[in-house]
């Protein structure tokens, strides 16, 4: 099992895809409540060169409030990542599976509601 979804555009500019996946992920109910920008953090940290390479850190309240509830320490696991990075010849989105990211936790209630987050998920990558 994969634990990203996984779309790639050629020939696409980086900021166009962030973009396009800020506002894919808004229309599937989640919000960016992180953001990491690892190109610059080891370039500070480390003083090496990358490529572009960001993390968001995406999160449906809705969702993550019904997990809370069944499971009060998948809190952990939380928010959703979601990186865009540059690849040669385009631009990557992958997004976590939470389904297999949950299968750690053995609680089937909890299963059922991380495919419905992969559902959004995946539905928010195709509309990127």
């Amino acid at each position: 099992m994969s634990y990203t979804l996984d779309r790639t555009f050629e020939d696409a500019d980086f900021e166009e895809i962030d973009a396009r996946t800020r506002a894919a992920l808004s229309a599937q109910g989640f919000g960016v409540l992180t953001e990491i920008d690892v190109k610059a953090t080891m370039k500070k940290k480390l003083d090496v060169d990358m490529a572009a390479y960001r993390i968001l850190g995406a999160c449906n309240p809705k969702m993550a409030y019904q997990a809370i509830g069944m499971e009060p320490r998948v809190g952990a696991m939380l928010p959703c990542n979601v990186i865009i990075r540059a690849v040669e010849g385009g631009v990557q989105v992958s997004a976590i599976d939470p389904q297999a990211s949950m299968m750690a936790i053995d609680n089937p209630e909890l299963a059922a509601v991380a495919g419905q987050v992969r559902n959004l998920l995946a539905e928010a990558v195709d509309n990127i």
